[in-house]
């Protein structure tokens, strides 16, 4: 199996439109995709939310992006982010990327000193990443096993979680 060399770094602004045509790849033959994400990018950019923003280059090309926003908690926990949209080009999907990705962006948030970080979607992906599911901390809009939290303080705040307005764009 030939081995595949990338590299994850922080977005750079000549990577803009290259997010935007991965994000849009990624997420165009996906069941669960709402056809939004690129959207939601160019959204929480724009309003200054996209608090992390990591890429995977191979070869010079795009092959993945990450997103982290932050989140508000009802209670008023701070520190708290959300991760996501993770996209990969559908054929690296199942490389290892997006899991690169993920650790690299868990990793980014702790070095910020952020108190954690949750994730909407399938249980047994994210919890490979230490996320999980915990009654304290609920997203109503969601399906309660795919709202996922991960604390990196040990300590999860009691509440309902809203992501930023930029995920309520259609275009």
């Amino acid at each position: 199996m030939h081995k595949h060399n990338y590299i994850i770094r922080r977005e750079a602004s000549s990577d803009i439109q290259a997010i935007d045509q991965v994000t849009k790849a990624a997420f165009a033959s996906a069941a669960y995709s709402s056809g939004t994400e690129s959207f939601i990018i160019k959204s929480l950019r724009a309003n200054d939310r996209l608090t992390i923003s990591l890429v995977a280059e191979e070869e010079g090309l795009l092959i993945g992006h990450i997103a982290i926003s932050p989140v508000l908690i009802s209670s008023g926990g701070k520190g708290w982010f959300g991760l996501g949209p993770v996209s990969v080009i559908p054929s690296r999907q199942g490389s290892g990327i997006g899991s690169g990705l993920i650790r690299a962006a868990i990793d980014a948030l702790r070095e910020l000193q952020a108190a954690g970080c949750v994730v909407l979607g399938e249980p047994s992906y994210y919890g490979r990443f230490g996320f999980k599911t915990d009654a304290r901390l609920r997203y109503l809009h969601a399906p309660a096993a795919y709202f996922q939290v991960q604390s990196f303080t040990g300590k999860i705040p009691e509440g309902t979680v809203e992501y930023d307005d930029s995920f309520n764009v259609t275009g």
